[in-house]
């Protein structure tokens, strides 16, 4: 039975991981294609890049929590204390890096709001 367990969970897991790429790359691409359009268009409008970056920036944000929950999962199937000090490390990061996305979305979607 705890077998069986561990074989979900890495699944479970796996299927994670791979939304993240999902994501990642759907946000990458619609990026590269409002940019691309605004650069054939000659568009430089700040207001354009800001509303890109602020659309790739949650896909980003959003990426970081499913590959934290990924990490989660994989450190329950091998919970050694290696790991879980890895796991550590990688969550802190990762939550520093999103504490830090969202702050700078939150402000760039408040200049938005006001200018509107």
């Amino acid at each position: 039975m705890e077998e069986y367990f561990f074989e979900v969970a890495g699944l479970v897991a796996l299927v994670i991981e791979a939304a993240v790429v999902l994501i990642l790359a759907v946000a990458a691409l619609q990026a590269a294609a409002r940019l691309a359009r605004m650069l054939a268009t000659g568009e430089t409008a700040m207001a354009i890049r800001r509303d890109v970056w602020l659309k790739f920036g949650a896909a980003l944000a959003l990426a970081l929590e499913f590959a934290l929950a990924a990490d989660i999962i994989r450190s329950t199937i091998a919970p050694t204390w290696d790991a879980i000090g890895k796991l550590a490390v990688i969550a802190a990061i990762r939550t520093l890096l999103n504490l830090f996305l969202m702050r700078d979305l939150e402000s760039l979607a408040g200049n938005k709001e006001e200018r509107e």
